[in-house]
């Protein structure tokens, strides 16, 4: 589909000018950190340390240069108070993405969804980046923890998705119910073309082996539509595990960083 027929990219036509955003968005096993300022991501931090690591970071930051608000995205409740009360403490607009937000940001998009309420807040933030950035129809898949998928077609309407184990799941089942298989490195995306010790015959087990579910995942729910969806991809594990698919994707890693940064910028403007 030509660029200038794909739908709602680049929809908001004023943000906040000026304001610069620390977006804050909280995993299973990581916290991504990431600082917005006049439409893009322009610095980023990965804190696999909690809370307290992720604190620190950004505190440094705000001292080298004050933020004007908070943009929070995350999947663990029980952190929520922390990272609330610190942008009390800090002066910022806490601004924590919820449907209710989303819908106000981006009234266009329509859910094709009997309780949209249950979606993820990441999911959100990452479908609102996947159609600022790159227009509808458009299929954005999160390769974290668990992988999921959402599908929101030309029309703006959201119609379901996909959550499945994500790659580092497998990883560690392997290792924790077995006696004496190893905790693999998931850095290297390498991929031997036979596995010639227990290490390599792992990482091709689970490497091949995860390509080979996210293909089939996204082969049949493209069969559900007759558009020419864009693929895009992101989180911790995008880049090795979206190599290979058999689709063209189009890795962000600061995708969920931009969305929910993009629209706390929409509803300060």
């Amino acid at each position: 589909m030509p660029d200038a027929q794909r739908r709602f990219r680049g929809s908001f036509t004023r943000m906040a000018r000026g304001l610069r955003i620390l977006v804050v968005d909280v995993g299973n096993t990581s916290t991504a950190l990431g600082q917005w300022e006049d439409g893009r991501i322009t610095a980023t931090a990965h804190c696999d340390g909690g809370y307290e690591e992720a604190a620190e970071q950004v505190r440094a930051w705000q001292a080298e240069r004050p933020f004007g608000a908070l943009a929070y995205v995350s999947v663990v409740p029980a952190v929520d108070v922390a990272w609330r009360r610190l942008a009390e403490e800090s002066g910022l607009p806490f601004y924590a993405l919820d449907l209710v937000r989303f819908r106000q940001a981006l009234p266009q998009v329509a859910f094709d969804y009997p309780n949209p309420a249950t979606i993820g807040k990441d999911r959100l933030a990452d479908a609102a980046g996947a159609i600022l950035k790159y227009g509808t129809p458009v299929l954005v898949m999160d390769f974290g923890t668990a992988f999921t998928a959402a599908v929101v077609t030309s029309d703006g309407v959201w119609r379901g998705g996909v959550i499945a184990p994500g790659f580092p799941l497998m990883r560690d089942y392997l290792y924790e119910r077995t006696a004496q298989l190893p905790r693999l490195d998931l850095g290297a995306s390498d991929v031997p073309k036979i596995g010639r010790s227990t290490e390599e015959a792992m990482r091709f087990g689970m490497l091949v082996g995860y390509r080979g579910m996210v293909r089939e995942i996204v082969s049949e729910l493209l069969k559900n539509f007759k558009e020419p969806f864009t693929l895009v991809a992101t989180g911790g594990f995008s880049r090795n595990a979206a190599a290979g698919i058999g689709f063209p994707v189009t890795v962000d890693p600061t995708l969920t960083l931009y969305g929910a940064a993009s629209l706390c910028a929409q509803s300060l403007s």
